[in-house]
């Protein structure tokens, strides 16, 4: 790879990662900037070679350096979490259990978890706190959701999403096991 070609590379995915850490949209960083949304979007995409002096203002705007944008050395953290290495938090001799799957710190809390509910079981959830979102896939059975007192059926191959700030209760009420993959993000502490 041409040195041009991985420095705008790396500029790209470097720009794009301490955005996200940041908090940043587009355009709260273009406004610091002092750049055009699209210069932001042609860099992020890696289909620019801006000058030095866009550069510096970018990393002046996002608070880090020249050469940390501009790092090709370190890529993506990337994290494989062995099958026998996942957490299983809870059980029942039932053969009930869910799996903390993998987890990070985004801008906040972000974890991936495997459950399984045997048929007649239930686990209940106190509120998370505001802000909390939970996405759920279901790959087996019928999962019987309860948010705030409410039922909602979810069959195998349906997905869900709701705000995990209310009571909540993942139920199977039918005769065959529930398996299921959720995902829960958890808004960064004040």
């Amino acid at each position: 790879m041409a040195d041009l070609d991985l420095l705008t590379r790396s500029l790209a995915r470097n720009v794009k990662r301490w955005r996200t850490e940041r908090g940043f949209t587009l355009d709260m960083l273009a406004a610091r900037a002092g750049v055009s949304r699209g210069m932001l979007i042609q860099i992020e995409q890696a289909r620019t070679n801006p000058s030095i002096g866009t550069i510096v203002k970018i990393g002046d705007a996002l608070g880090v350096s020249v050469p940390t944008l501009l790092d090709h050395e370190r890529g993506p953290n990337v994290r494989v979490v062995p099958a026998d290495r996942t957490v299983r938090l809870w059980h029942t001799e039932g053969g009930s259990y869910s799996r903390l799957l993998t987890g990070t710190e985004a801008l906040g809390p972000l974890e991936m978890w495997e459950w399984r509910l045997m048929p007649g079981e239930s686990s209940d959830s106190d509120p998370h706190p505001e802000g909390t979102v939970e996405l759920v896939h279901v790959t087996a059975g019928e999962l019987t959701l309860t948010v705030d007192g409410e039922d909602h059926r979810v069959p195998a191959g349906a997905s869900v999403s709701f705000e995990a700030d209310a009571p909540h209760v993942y139920g199977n009420a039918g005769d065959e096991p529930v398996e299921m993959i959720m995902t829960v993000s958890v808004p960064p502490a004040q």
